[in-house]
Parts: C-alpha cells; sequence; structure tokens
C-alpha cells in the first residue's frame, strides 16, 4: 500500500499509529504539496491536492479518519480497535467525530495563527480550552476515551493532543486524566516513544525553519 503524507502534519500521523498498531507496512512517500512537481504528481492522483492519501489495489483513499477506518475493517485481526457492538461502535464514533469537528479544529485554528505569527484570540484560546476540558471529562469516566481499551478514537485524539503540546506548547497542567491517559496510549503503540521524539524533532525543525518562537 503506498501512503502519500507529510509528517509534521497531524492529519498524516493518525493512519501512520494504526498502520503500527495493525503491523501493517505501509510504502511511505514523504510529500511537499508546496513544491510544485511534488503537487503536480500528486494532482493526477488526487484532484483535492490533499495529504494523506492510501492507494491500495487501485483503491484511492483520502481524508485522515476515513483511511484510518479502511485499514481497521480491512486489516485488523479483531474487532478491539474498532468494536462492532453498535453501543460501543458509536461511542468510538462520536469521539472520533468530536475530535475533527471540536478538539483538532480548534487545535488547528489556533496553530493557523501561530504559523502567521498572530496570537489567537480570546474566543480561540476559550473554545480550545473547553475542547481539552471535555476530553478531560470523557477520561473521568473510563480509562479510554471511547471504551475500557484502546480503540482508533484514541489514537486519532493522542495525535491531537500530541500537536496541542508541540505546537502550541499547551499547558497540561489543568488536565490530569488527560495526562495520563496520553502516557498509556504511548505505552500501547508500538515504538510510541520513538514517536513522539520524531514528531516532536519534525515540528520543532519546521517552527525553527519558520521562526515562530
Amino acid at each position: 500500500m503506498d501512503y502519500y503524507y507529510n509528517f509534521v502534519s497531524p492529519p498524516s500521523q493518525c493512519p501512520l499509529l494504526v498502520a503500527r498498531k495493525l503491523g501493517i507496512e505501509l510504502n511511505l512517500k514523504n510529500t511537499n504539496i508546496y513544491d510544485p512537481a511534488e503537487r503536480e504528481a500528486l494532482s493526477k492522483l488526487n484532484a483535492h491536492y490533499t495529504l494523506p492519501m492510501l492507494i491500495d489495489n487501485g483503491n484511492f483513499i483520502f481524508e485522515s479518519y476515513a483511511i484510518v477506518l479502511y485499514l481497521v475493517e480491512t486489516h485488523a485481526k479483531d474487532e478491539t480497535l474498532y468494536p462492532k457492538d453498535p453501543k460501543v461502535r458509536t461511542v468510538v464514533n462520536q469521539r472520533l467525530f468530536f475530535d475533527i469537528g471540536t478538539l483538532f479544529k480548534q487545535v488547528y485554528e489556533n496553530i493557523h495563527m501561530v504559523l502567521m505569527k498572530l496570537k489567537p484570540s480570546e474566543k480561540q484560546e476559550l473554545k480550545l480550552a473547553q475542547a481539552t476540558a471535555l476530553l478531560e471529562h470523557f477520561l473521568t469516566v473510563r480509562p479510554y476515551v471511547a471504551a475500557d481499551y484502546l480503540t482508533v478514537a484514541d489514537i486519532c485524539l493522542f495525535v491531537s493532543v500530541n500537536a496541542l503540546r508541540l505546537w502550541l506548547r499547551y499547558d497540561m497542567g489543568p488536565y490530569p486524566h488527560v495526562r495520563a491517559w496520553f502516557e498509556k496510549v504511548t505505552a500501547a503503540i508500538p515504538d510510541g516513544v520513538e514517536f513522539r521524539n520524531q514528531t516532536e524533532q519534525a515540528t520543532m525543525a519546521y517552527v525553527a525553519s519558520r521562526k515562530l518562537f
């Protein structure tokens, strides 16, 4: 399977971690959509120019969570990561929608302001704090975000919290359950500590190149 991605981008990281958890070896194609030649090559495969993108036996899948669900639906040896029980799966889906529509949305909006070398507005900062507090609440109910065990929702939200830490240097002090869960997910992902180190190095290198901090 060919996987087109940009490692510094959080949405590209979710399928990478799910693939690791499933023991899938992807043919990695790190892509810079701002390079004219690479963008032109990508446009022949994906008219939307979006990353990440997975190609599997002629199937073209883009959008991070669509790739995540495709991987678990086609390669998982059991249903743990994406349970088939409708009640449990509903919670997993809700947490995925919460991430893409609330938490990561606020993380992204605040990162965008940093990239523009602007300070996020009070409203943006408040919405981010509210989203993070909601994640903290989820983790007071159960040890993982959607079930009593690790699911794809944990992996995707883990990436968002990692971005929160690295890109925004966010103070996680008020969120003890999130901090404990973050370490637990790190331990549950193969080479999770290495992944965190790699993302930190890649993010800091990008930040330094843009002179953001």
